[in-house]
């Protein structure tokens, strides 16, 4: 009688623990996930009185290097619908509004060649998906036309994210060192 009492509670067991693994193994193999294509501009300002990125560290080499390898910069650059910064606000002038800011370091990590770490967060702070995140990390070798980064998580709407994001230089002015980057991102949520 102790041995059938123990075998009905391990097939109990199995069958629990099959009812509460089924919808992981759903959600892991995409069954309920969601893709979201956003498509917004970014904006890393150097010059002025108020810059959104500042360099934080460099090495001893870095002044000499011709990749500025070493330099860790600090962002808080902001995001909008277009690609027009100083018309932020206003869509016909294709600034298309704020969206939010791109906040995180990167990191110039190439040694012969102009190449980024970058470790930044997508804060969302107007429209759809005002309050959520979506963090970025990544290679990005700024001279290739097209660059593509990891989307490893986010919050909010983006809780349990990943894909990936494209960024594209839309402009990139070599006097103030000012640059727009369009950026596609392809996110699972």
């Amino acid at each position: 009688m102790a041995v059938i009492t123990v075998m009905l509670l391990l097939v109990l067991a199995a069958a629990a623990a099959a009812v509460v693994a089924a919808p992981a193994a759903s959600a892991a193999a995409g069954g309920g996930d969601k893709e979201t294509h956003i498509k917004l501009y970014w904006h890393d300002v150097v010059s002025g009185a108020s810059p959104t990125v500042v360099e934080v560290a460099r090495a001893a080499m870095t002044n000499t290097s011709k990749s500025l390898f070493g330099a860790v910069m600090v962002i808080d650059d902001p995001l909008t619908e277009g690609p027009d910064l100083l018309n932020s606000s206003s869509a016909a002038a294709g600034g298309g509004g704020l969206l939010g800011r791109a906040q995180g370091t990167y990191i110039s990590a190439g040694k012969d060649e102009v190449s980024l770490m970058m470790n930044m967060n997508f804060v969302f702070q107007a429209g759809k998906y005002n309050g959520s995140t979506v963090a970025i990390m990544g290679r990005n070798a700024v001279f290739d036309a097209v660059r593509e980064m990891a989307v490893v998580g986010g919050t909010g709407v983006f809780r349990m994210a990943r894909g990936y994001a494209q960024a594209r230089t839309h402009t990139f002015d070599l006097n103030t060192g000012d640059a727009t980057v369009e950026y596609n991102l392809y996110i699972r949520h």
